[in-house]
């Protein structure tokens, strides 16, 4: 199968060098288990289930078979002063997996409207509260938050950010917490760090706790090559915003749904937000889909101080979409059935080891994981650094395996059906590429 010059033309692909892509198109026919296919009929190993999302593994026969008998049901079905049974029930089953605390569902299309829909509503929390003073948000550097304006201002990478300006104003952030020269090649989470949550309470001190609404982090950053926070480190953003009447917001788009061996990082860590954000493996990706889980606390409040009228002026016109609530709730079932989280953290030892066997390679500059997810850093070539991640993302291609670069960052997240055998593919296809690139 090959594109014509128009189709290549017509179609301007996400976060995508177009010239690089369309030069030599990659292009996948079909999808089965732990599999893509390629129009030329090529197997290729996911190793990061799709884009983080795909952790029951592709195809599954009854995330498919229920959106099909949905689709003949009702296709559609608005969420505007009107609903639908699945929606309710969607909402209920999410919130028993979901952090204890979490009791209340708004739903979206994607992990970027749910950070956007996130921060608006820790606005309005705090409006009806009577404190309008409090607007600003944290984030973190190195953070990724989607790609709406709110996502966009609170995330913290710079190739992400340098096209639109300002942005939101009222946006501080965090410094990251990566320490290469204490906490290279952590297994797990990092002994050294945790102080770097400290920096909260110095912007606290600048601006007034009376300024700001929110604090929003992913709990391991994925998208800026796996940051796993160091030991200590979210307990003590959790004590430091509780004691300042400051919300704190996870990010677990990437975390959720078994990632990290648990239902979600919360839950793993212990450390639990008062807002948390959903989207990727929340339908298996079958049907786009994202959401946000709030308190009782701030649900009530909203709810209380606008009576007799819409509590919350915010939505979108598939909010709550029936294809996606039945693909949900029967990825839900999936995920049950197969104990797929306690799978991820069975596996989590022989995953990780198999990630650290990269050591051995001298051209491997740091290994990080947690879960199922793994970040791979390479050292900078002398010839075509820009180049290097792609480059072996390309080798990886050829020899059937899909990683996922970030700079110099190779990052796995394979779907949680992985078993122990192709693990060890995953890792040996990808040290071949990595001597074959340098």
């Amino acid at each position: 199968m090959t594109l014509t010059r128009k189709e290549k033309n017509a179609y301007w692909m996400p976060y995508t060098d177009n010239r690089w892509f369309k030069s030599k198109p990659k292009l996948l026919e079909s999808a089965k288990g732990m599999y893509y296919f390629t129009s030329e009929g090529e197997k290729i190993l996911d190793g990061v289930a799709g884009l983080w999302c795909v952790n029951a593994g592709h195809c599954r026969k009854k995330i498919v078979d229920a959106v099909k008998k949905q689709v003949e049901k009702m296709d559609y079905g608005l969420s505007f002063q009107m609903g639908h049974k699945l929606a309710f029930e969607f909402a209920e089953k999410l919130t028993s997996i979901l952090p204890k605390n979490i009791n209340h569902m708004f739903f979206s299309n994607s992990g970027s409207e749910a950070v956007d829909s996130a921060l608006k509503i820790a606005l309005a929390y705090y409006k009806a509260k009577g404190k309008v003073s409090k607007t600003k948000f944290i984030g973190r550097s190195r953070g990724y938050h989607g790609s709406g304006f709110g996502g966009t201002s609170v995330g913290g990478i710079v190739a992400n950010r340098q096209q639109y300006g300002n942005l939101l104003n009222g946006v501080i952030h965090l410094p990251h917490t990566h320490i290469p020269a204490k906490n290279s090649f952590s297994w797990g989470q990092p002994k050294h760090g945790k102080e770097k949550a400290d920096a909260l309470n110095e912007i606290i001190d600048f601006h007034g706790k009376e300024t700001i609404a929110a604090v929003i982090v992913e709990p391991i950053a994925g998208s800026t090559g796996v940051l796993v926070p160091p030991q200590g480190y979210l307990e003590r953003l959790r004590k430091i915003c509780s004691e300042n009447d400051i919300l704190l917001i996870f990010d677990e788009v990437i975390t959720g749904f078994g990632r990290v061996g648990a239902s979600f990082a919360s839950n793993r860590f212990g450390v639990y937000p008062d807002i948390i954000t959903l989207a990727k493996g929340i339908t298996n990706a079958t049907v786009p889909m994202g959401a946000v889980g709030v308190s009782s606390d701030i649900y009530n409040t909203i709810y209380n101080k606008n009576k007799e009228k819409i509590e919350l002026f915010h939505g979108y016109t598939y909010s709550g979409h029936p294809l996606a609530c039945a693909a949900g709730l029967a990825t839900l079932e999936v995920y049950e059935e197969e104990k797929l989280f306690e799978r991820a953290k069975s596996l989590e030892k022989h995953f990780g080891n198999a990630a650290h066997s990269l050591t051995k390679l001298n051209v491997v500059k740091d290994v990080r994981n947690f879960g199922m997810v793994a970040g791979i850093e390479l050292t900078e070539r002398s010839d075509s650094p820009n180049t290097l991640g792609r480059d072996v993302y390309e080798e990886c291609f050829k020899n059937g395996l899909m990683v996922r670069f970030t700079g110099n960052t190779i990052a796995l997240s394979p779907p949680l059906i992985i078993s122990k055998k192709e693990i060890d593919t995953v890792f040996n296809k990808l040290a071949k590429a990595i001597k074959k690139v340098f």
